[in-house]
Formats: C-alpha cells, structure tokens, sequence
C-alpha cells in the first residue's frame, strides 16, 4: 500500500486528535432488519421473483409467503426490492456482479417504497459503458451494543471523507479520515482481536450520478482491538477518484451481521489467513482456496456451509485499480464452492488477492 507522506501525516494528527467523526452509540439489537438476494436475470420486467434458492430475509419471520422482486431500469440499471423491511436510508447495502466478463457494479441509493426497501444497482462494461450482468446483493441495518466473543460494524463514507452514518457493535465511534485522493481510512474501534488481524471486510462503491465506479480494501491493519481498514476508488480509467462507498466489517458473525441464525457462514482472504479465515463450524482455518484455470480465477470452499438459501460476497484487496468478483452462481453442494475471478482495469482476468464471505440463512 502507498499513501502519500503529507496525506498519511495529515490522517496521523488527525487520528492523534480525535478528529474522526464519531457514529451514534448503538441502543437495540443487531441485525434488526437485512435481506440478501441474487439477480440471474437482470433483464426482467417490474416486479420478477428473484432466484428463491439464493434469497431470503428478515421479514421471513413474519411474511413467509413473501419473496424479494426485481426490476430493470435501463441498461446495466436494476431495481431489488427486499419486502417489508424498509427503513428509508439506513444501513449500508453490498453488492458483486457475477460474470466472465469484468463487468463491475456500484449502488446508486437505497430508500424504503411503501412498506419495503429497494436497492438501486448500476453496472457497467470494462471502460464504463453501462451494461447488464448478474449480481448479488445485500442490506442490512443493526443497532445495539453486542457481548464480546462477536463483532459487526458498517459505515456509509462520503467522497469527502465524512460519516453519512455507521454502526459499531461496541458502541465505540467509528471514524473516517482522507488518505490521498481516491483513498480513505476508516477506523472501527474495540471490533477485532488483540493485536491479531480477524474478520472480514466488505467495500462497495456508491455513485448516486450512476457513473463508472469501483472501490475496494487497499489494506487493512489491527492495533490493539481496533481495526482500520484503507480503501480506494477508481473511475473507469483507473484513476484514482473521490468516492462514496460502503463498508462493513463482521467478525464470528455472518456478512449480515446476525448470528444464531445463521449459525452456518464463513469467510476468507487471499494472502492474509489466521483468524480472516474462519468457519462457523469447523473454526479457524478451514476454508480452503485453489487456483483454476486461467491464472487470475480461484476456487474458495466454505466446508459444511451450504445449507438452505445462501449468499456470497466478494471485493479485491490490494494496490491498484483491479478488481475480483464471482464468476458463476456457488454451488449446492454441503461444501460451498465459490468461483471468483479477477480482473485488471482493462477487463483482462490477472491474478490478485480478494477478501469473501459467505452465509447460509440458517
């Protein structure tokens, strides 16, 4: 990772003084409301059932009948409706396109309609055409303080480095700071584990003009209990552009933030290991990734997760404008199969590290 000297002090005093903006302490339980989905078609017409074999969500509980839609917009734009879970702009929404191709995706915004939460998706073309593909995605909204053992924090970062609004389960003050154009650092305090990098983070850019943008985990490091995790966005160009984007970090805890249900979720990371490998079931250290053909695509596999509805995550870690995501659909098997690839700026599939995560409903 490069940060630039008078932008890495600039962060130093910043840090030093307490500068970051502080979230709101947390006063309920966590996660109150979320829902993950998978687009297979992002061509149909308002409002499809989308793939019940890979959704589910919080209202579930109360609406078992009830399943999230879809809708296209215009090329690359695709409306997902999570129903009866709305709470306007709260939360923080992920989403991974699944293709071949180097398609790559951002959220525009996400608001309640009625009694639901809609999720407004853009992707675009290698070279920012606007474009459709596949994809997955989440929201969720938590609240709360959590016993220690777990851990789930999110923020929503403004291009101008600000907190629209985060989450700490904690309920420590999250913060934000500049880093360089294009690059953030953002600190979730008292989440992790003592001096040991664990967990997993998730980054997805947000571009409410619906313009080409991607970002993702540049780097991130422990101290003590805190984690700080750097992040960059990119244009289409691969320059290195400011950006809103979303983040959530979750430790011991599914990449909606809830556990117990879901006691079956799991994630990893290219390059890093230890506790950023874990398994609800098996522990530390039991997901496995293998290399496929050709160079730059690789299997991830969450053993003994893949129960019931599940969903996957994935964002590219390291210095540049490349990017990863999944190439199909994970499999059904007891043993998840996750086949993500990678790509440079140009759409050419190229070897790089990435961070997943996975989780079953139940």
């Amino acid at each position: 990772m490069r940060i630039r000297p008078l932008a890495a002090a600039a962060l130093t005093a910043a840090l030093a003084a307490g500068a970051l903006a502080p979230a709101a302490p947390a006063t309920a339980a966590t996660a109150d409301r979320w829902g993950f989905a998978y687009v297979k078609d992002p061509t149909v017409p308002a409002w499809t059932v989308l793939d019940t074999t890979r959704q589910w969500g919080s209202w579930k509980t109360a609406f078992p009948a009830a399943w999230a839609q879809g809708a296209k917009l215009a090329p690359g734009r695709f409306l997902v409706r999570f129903p009866q879970v709305g709470l306007g702009s709260r939360g923080v929404p992920h989403v991974t396109p699944v293709n071949r191709t180097g398609h790559y995706c951002e959220v525009v915004r996400w608001y309640q309609s009625g009694a639901d939460e809609i999720v407004d998706v853009q992707c675009h073309k290698p070279g920012g055409e606007r474009d459709d593909t596949p994809f997955t995605v989440l929201w969720t909204t938590s609240s709360g303080v959590l016993p220690a053992g777990t851990a789930h924090a999110y923020a929503q970062v403004t291009a101008g480095a600000a907190l629209a609004q985060s989450y700490n389960s904690t309920g420590a003050a999250n913060g934000v700071g500049p880093a360089g154009v294009g690059q953030y650092a953002v600190k979730l305090p008292g989440v992790g584990l003592a001096g040991v990098l664990a967990g997993n983070v998730q980054v997805t850019a947000v571009q409410p003009n619906a313009g080409p943008r991607r970002c993702k985990v540049l780097n991130w490091f422990a101290s003590g209990t805190d984690v700080t995790v750097y992040v960059s966005c990119f244009d289409q160009t691969g320059t290195l552009t400011n950006n809103d984007f979303t983040l959530s970090y979750h430790r011991r805890r599914s990449v909606i933030g809830s556990v117990a249900p879901p006691t079956r979720f799991g994630y990893l990371g290219t390059a890093v290991g230890g506790a950023t490998n874990d398994n609800s079931v098996l522990g530390v250290g039991a997901n496995t990734i293998g290399a496929l053909a050709p160079a730059g695509r690789y299997l991830a596999t969450f053993k003994q997760l893949g129960v019931k509805e599940t969903h996957a995550q994935v964002v590219a870690q390291g210095a540049g404008a490349n990017y990863c995501h999944l190439t199909q659909p994970w499999s059904y098997d007891l043993d998840a199969a996750v086949d993500v690839v990678c790509f440079d700026n140009a759409g050419v599939i190229t070897p790089y590290r990435f961070l997943a995560a996975f989780t079953s409903r139940v």
